[in-house]
C-alpha cells in the first residue's frame, strides 16, 4: 500500500478512528487495537477513544501473533473476539450489531459476514476457539479446522469486502463511500 491503512482519511476521520467509532455505535464494550511497532502516529489518533493500545513489538510477527497479543489482554468475562482489521473501515453498525445477534444466539460459532455468497469481515470469533491459534498458523485455519462450527451471515453490506490492500483500492473504497454521501458507520 506504501502508507499505513489505519491512518487513511474517510472524510474527517481516518480508517482507525472509523472502525472504533463503529464497534462504539455498536455497544461494543471492550475495545482493543494491536499495533506494531510503527504505529505511534495510530496510537496518537486513538487517544481520545476508548479504545486500548496493545503493542506488539515483534516487526516480523504477523497478525496471528497481534491476535495472540490481543487475547492476552482481554478481559476475562469476553466471550467473543470481533477481529476487525483497519482494511475495512466502512462496515456498518448494522452489521456489526447483526454479528453480534448471531453470537448471542449461537455463542460457540464463529460468524462470517457474506454478500451474495462472498465472505467478508469483520469476523466474530468465540473466544474459546480462539485458543486454538496457539496451534494453527492463521485465522483462515481456526475457521477451516471445524466447518461446521462456521456460519455464514447474509448481510447487504459492500463496506465487508471493501479491503484496502492497494492505493487503487483505497480509491474505489472512498468513491464507494462519497456516493453513499459519506454516511457515518
Amino acid at each position: 500500500m506504501g502508507r499505513c491503512k489505519a491512518l487513511l482519511p474517510f472524510g474527517d476521520r481516518c480508517a482507525i478512528e472509523r472502525v472504533v467509532a463503529t464497534l462504539q455505535a455498536a455497544g461494543v464494550d471492550e475495545i482493543l487495537v494491536v499495533l506494531g511497532p510503527t504505529g505511534g502516529e495510530t496510537a496518537r489518533v486513538l487517544a481520545p477513544t476508548p479504545a486500548r493500545v496493545v503493542w506488539n513489538t515483534d516487526p516480523d510477527s504477523d497478525m496471528a501473533a497481534s491476535v495472540r497479543l490481543g487475547l492476552a489482554h482481554l478481559s476475562p468475562g469476553s466471550g467473543g473476539v470481533m477481529v476487525f482489521l483497519a482494511d475495512h473501515p466502512l462496515v456498518s453498525v448494522a452489521t456489526v450489531k447483526a454479528l453480534l445477534g448471531a453470537h448471542s444466539l449461537s455463542p460457540e460459532t464463529i460468524h462470517i459476514p457474506c454478500l451474495d455468497g462472498k465472505k467478508g469481515h469483520p469476523v466474530l470469533f468465540p473466544r474459546a476457539v480462539l485458543s486454538e491459534i496457539r496451534t494453527l498458523s492463521t485465522l483462515r485455519d481456526v475457521c477451516r479446522r471445524d466447518p461446521a462450527r462456521v456460519e455464514l451471515l447474509s448481510v447487504e453490506d459492500p463496506a465487508i469486502l471493501h479491503d484496502l490492500d492497494t492505493p487503487e483500492a483505497y480509491r474505489q473504497a472512498l468513491a464507494w463511500w462519497q456516493a453513499t454521501d459519506g454516511a457515518p458507520p
